[in-house]
């Protein structure tokens, strides 16, 4: 491995004040900080369990901690923690709970379960607005630490003043629950650290070295966390780059980076300038694009990997002949480089650009990986059982009861549910602390009683199971008791549906053995729940994805890199996006394409179409007003019905030959 250049090497080796490091795109900012963490423990001896590394993904963090591992022995390491904002989040929760008024075995909503509450909350009331925009209000209110009594006070339209009703209404149901949101993750930490002398003071002799990455990505309340947990005096050391903002539209506001000058005047800031990633005409356009937008800092990257070849601009005459275009130079390159497809990724600016893509790759019987399709925990039958294990870590959750009561069946129909729910909240009781009430035979008969009775007692047995004992058993046990293979077998459309679903049963299963091998001491269902809760899609290897064309936004890009890069749909209102320029805000679109052409190591290929289809009608389109911004010297234009040189073409045909022979054969 190479040596640290020098500014990498002052970055981790400052540690005694605050530091920001600007890391350009392919810069090593994930090296600098596994080796800072080394550092602090081997050099400084600086105990691991008081040093705290987050980051915004579980891939990110995973990775990370798998480098710090090749780093230090494993007693050294231990109790290091490497984490997501949203899992540091919890771990703060797990501890400070109760004086939030929670209990520590909370349930957490994820975006539909929050989403099922809003629109039971607004069928007991009119309902002027939609369901989605006021989620999305109250997830910005609580991105921005403010609180539902807050939320009145400041309303100033029929909007916002229905959305803060709302507010209230559902953190009390929340608390009902015992449960918390995504956001809540965040946002009751900083209450309690904020109002709270004993735990602040607590977390703060707990964190003695905080590492922050992708810091430009930090909304609010993620800034206000870090600022309570580092206080006046404890160093850390914030990783971002401006250049890479691109998540205004869920919080993430670049101008934190700024604000730490302010807040911490010792402040350091050094710079990662040196590409490793990409060649030289490559950083060149995407400094040269860059350039145009308003800057917190100046920086330039740079590399030392040669100049490569210039940037090829191919214009096509609509979305078909794009896809045909950029398929046909795959192969081309394949043939004529001796590539693999993995070394290929088609970036765009919506997922509903990849239909045209995936048709001509499968058209060619190439194999694509498509990013972004249904999360494995959205399918139906990973959703029952994880809303099985819920309820027997929290009883208090209605949601999971609710879920799971009649899954499978046990001939407890609406009319008696909705009995229930009303005895429920009349009594202020739990669903599953109402079934064992003598008090629900007023409302129900004795059949419905006794039926229910039986579920919760059983639920209460594997509740009290789990607790005792580590958590595979337990869900084992689940499994049997419900006759589960049982249940899809009969309530399959076909036995291929049957086999497809408890394949994902199966892979539940060996997901949730592996992550209580990982969990030395957390090994108890509840902290598996916690773990599952916080992951966006199951983290499955790469493996069965590497030597597939991968086809992606340019969002879930960002932080990924490939030899071969097509970036398609580069036209005014697709990017820029046409919101964008009517708001005129283009600089997070520039970002967006700055991310795009930094994620290339040696060609890049920017596409473009003269028309396309839009709701069933025709429509000319115009090349990106960021075309025009990089330096023409380095782009190579290719437009419908230029003279081809004979090589060239005779090549084309040479690699669609051998394709066609490979798919015969």
């Amino acid at each position: 491995m190479p040596e640290l250049n020098p500014q990498q090497r002052a970055a981790v080796r400052e540690v005694q004040s605050p530091l920001l490091v600007l890391a350009g795109a392919g810069s090593g900012k994930t090296r600098v900080i596994t080796e800072k963490i080394a550092y602090l423990i081997k050099q400084c001896g600086m105990p691991a369990k008081t040093i705290v590394a987050v980051t915004f993904t579980n891939k990110a963090a995973r990775e990370m901690r798998e480098r710090v591992s090749r780093l230090l022995s494993k007693d050294a390491g231990r109790g290091l923690v490497v984490s997501t904002f949203h899992t540091l989040g919890m771990r703060i929760l797990k501890r400070e709970a109760k004086g939030l008024g929670y209990k520590s075995n909370f349930s957490i909503f994820d975006s539909q379960d929050s989403l099922h509450l809003i629109d039971e909350l607004l069928r007991k009331g009119p309902g002027a607005f939609a369901p989605d925009a006021l989620r999305n209000h109250i997830s910005h209110w609580k991105n921005e630490l403010v609180l539902p009594l807050q939320a009145v006070k400041q309303a100033a339209t029929e909007f916002e003043t229905a959305a803060a009703m709302l507010y209230a209404e559902y953190q009390r149901n929340l608390k009902a629950y015992n449960a918390l949101d995504f956001d809540d993750l965040i946002l009751q930490p900083v209450v309690a650290l904020q109002d709270n002398e004993n735990v602040r003071e607590h977390w703060q002799n707990r964190v003695r070295h905080l590492l922050v990455d992708e810091y430009q990505d930090t909304n609010s309340a993620q800034y206000r966390l870090v600022q309570l947990l580092v206080g006046n005096t404890t160093p850390f050391t914030a990783v971002g780059d401006d250049d890479q903002s691109i998540y205004a539209w869920r919080g993430a506001n670049p101008e934190n980076l700024r604000r730490l000058k302010d807040d911490f005047p010792r402040l350091t800031v050094i710079k990662l300038e040196q590409n490793y990633r990409s060649a030289g005409c490559i950083l060149k356009c995407a400094n040269q694009l860059i350039s145009n937008n308003p800057h917190l800092f100046e920086k330039r990257l740079w590399s030392s990997l040669g100049y490569g070849s210039p940037l090829k601009v191919m214009a096509c005459r609509d979305g078909d002949h794009e896809a045909e275009r950029v398929v046909s130079e795959i192969l081309h390159h394949r043939f004529t480089h001796a590539t693999r497809h993995g070394e290929y990724a088609i970036l765009y600016r919506g997922n509903h650009q990849s239909r045209s893509f995936e048709k001509v790759l499968r058209e060619h019987s190439i194999a694509y990986h498509l990013s972004g399709g249904t999360s494995f925990f959205e399918y139906t039958e990973v959703k029952d059982l994880l809303a099985y294990l819920r309820l027997l870590v929290n009883e208090d959750d209605d949601r999971a009861f609710l879920r799971v009561v009649n899954t499978p069946r046990r001939e407890l129909g609406a009319a008696t549910l909705e009995k229930l729910g009303a005895y429920a909240s009349e009594h202020g009781l739990s669903l599953l602390a109402a079934c064992f009430e003598s008090g629900l035979q007023t409302v129900l008969n004795k059949r419905a009683c006794s039926r229910l009775r039986e579920f919760a007692e059983w639920v209460v047995m594997l509740a009290d199971d789990g607790r005792r004992s580590e958590a595979m058993p337990v869900v084992r046990q689940l499994i049997q008791d419900i006759n589960y293979s049982g249940w899809l077998s009969d309530n399959a459309k076909d036995p291929n549906d049957a086999d497809r679903r408890q394949r994902n049963v199966n892979e539940l299963l060996n997901w949730i053995e592996r992550l209580a091998a990982k969990g030395d001491d957390e090994r108890g269902l509840a902290d598996i729940v916690s773990r599952i809760a916080l992951l966006d899609r199951l983290d499955r290897d790469d493996e069965g994805n590497s030597n597939c064309v991968r086809l992606m936004t340019l969002h879930a890009a960002k932080g990924l890199e490939f030899p071969h890069v097509f970036m398609v749909g580069v036209e005014e209102n697709i990017l820029p996006h046409r919101s964008s320029i009517e708001e005129d805000s283009l600089e997070e679109e520039r970002r967006l394409a700055y991310v795009g052409i930094t994620r290339a190591q040696k060609t890049l290929t920017l596409t473009y179409a003269s028309k396309r289809r839009r709701a069933g009608e025709w429509e000319s389109c115009e090349p990106s007003r960021f075309l025009s911004e990089l330096p023409h010297e380095d782009l190579e234009w290719d437009k419908p019905g230029a003279v081809q040189n004979p090589q060239i073409r005779k090549q084309r045909g040479q690699a669609h030959l051998a394709q066609l022979r490979g798919l015969l054969s």
